[in-house]
């Protein structure tokens, strides 16, 4: 496997702004899974057509295993590409369109065979080599197209949105395909979605993109949890997190927070962060599970409409003018058009400038 380095990369369309990358700067290390994920027309899926050689780069270099590879055609860049469409050939059969790759670059026939016959075992698609992509669901065709990335070995793996056109079970089938061939073959991988739980459940490491431009990257984990700016903390997680308007005031000489009509002390272990702005907004942020039910009250609210999710209850209510949401545990949701108390988990909670939109 190999290193990629993207340096300065920029790509400007003559008549149109969307999907322009600005000063793209990222290092993805050998066998690391990294996922490009953000709204539509953010920059994602041209950094990986640039990637692979399908988009010409308007400035910047890339660099695969030590070599400067931006000038080079995608034939000669060792990378494999699986696309949304899967892009198989519909007169060839499984083994005709995994081994075609191989077959035009002359490779010995007995090798192509062991290449295409262990690519099949691993995925599981060995009784189908002699049928036609006609012949097979989504998800076996899906299959075959990373079996036909697979048998080049190449130096690096890109996925193009590949479960998008998947159903909701088939979806979570293929993830978890995907990411026990990785850890398998340790290849390293770019992968680029608009689906954050693709991005969470697959990525060693995630890459927010935003208007071109790198937001924030890190781990799942890192960003769920510690969100640099308010793009990423509401564009990570499902439900989407909680803003709520907030003023800091004092009350007994403590930091307090002035949401709506309630004024809520804040814990000594965020004190410091806020008392820096007593008499000034900000912008709090909490997910839907940072709402608890237990312990002492710091708000109620009304429940204005209840969802079962099984395990859970996604409540919906209104405070300081916002329709919020909290995951809570069935037995505790008040039914709707009833108030909840509700406790607020200030070790979780994130706060922001409403100007700049960065976490403080």
């Amino acid at each position: 496997m190999a290193d990629v380095s993207l340096k300065k990369v920029g790509k400007t369309y003559e008549n149109a702004s969307a999907n322009t990358i600005e000063d793209l700067s990222l290092d993805i290390r050998s066998g690391e899974f990294v996922v490009l994920v953000g709204p539509s027309g953010c920059g994602k899926s041209t950094t990986l057509r640039m990637l692979a050689g399908l988009e010409e780069l308007s400035e910047g270099e890339i660099w695969i295993a030590n070599r400067r590879v931006d000038e080079l055609e995608p034939r000669d860049r060792n990378i494999a590409m699986v696309f949304q469409n899967y892009a198989l050939y519909p007169h060839m059969t499984v083994a005709q369109n995994m081994s075609f790759g191989l077959r035009l670059a002359g490779m010995d026939k007995a090798e192509i065979r062991r290449r295409v016959e262990e690519a099949a075992k691993l995925l599981d698609i060995a009784p189908l080599l002699d049928r036609r992509p006609k012949q097979l669901s989504g998800g076996q065709r899906q299959r075959v197209a990373m079996g036909r990335a697979m048998v080049r070995d190449p130096a690096v793996f890109l996925f193009d949105e590949p479960l998008s056109n998947l159903d909701a079970k088939l979806r979570g089938q293929m993830r978890a395909e995907i990411r026990r061939l990785h850890k398998r073959l340790k290849a390293t991988t770019v992968y680029v979605t608009h689906d954050q739980v693709e991005a969470m459940t697959l990525a060693d490491r995630v890459v927010v993109l935003n208007k071109g431009k790198i937001e924030q990257q890190g781990t799942p984990q890192e960003l769920y949890e510690r969100p640099a700016t308010r793009f990423v903390a509401g564009f990570i997680g499902s439900p989407t997190m909680n803003f709520l308007p907030a003023k800091v005031v004092t009350e007994s000489t403590r930091p307090a927070l002035r949401i709506g009509e309630a004024t809520i002390p804040v814990p000594a272990h965020k004190a410091e962060t806020v008392l820096q702005r007593v008499g000034q907004d900000i912008e709090i942020g909490l997910r839907p599970e940072h709402f608890l039910v237990d312990g002492p009250a710091d708000l109620s609210a009304t429940i204005d409409m209840a969802e079962l999710l099984g395990p859970t209850t996604l409540v919906h209510f209104t405070l300081a003018g916002m329709t919020c949401s909290a995951m809570l545990p069935p037995e505790l949701a008040a039914p709707e058009g009833e108030v909840q108390s509700l406790r607020i988990a200030f070790d979780r909670m994130s706060i922001f400038d409403p100007k700049t939109g960065h976490a403080l």
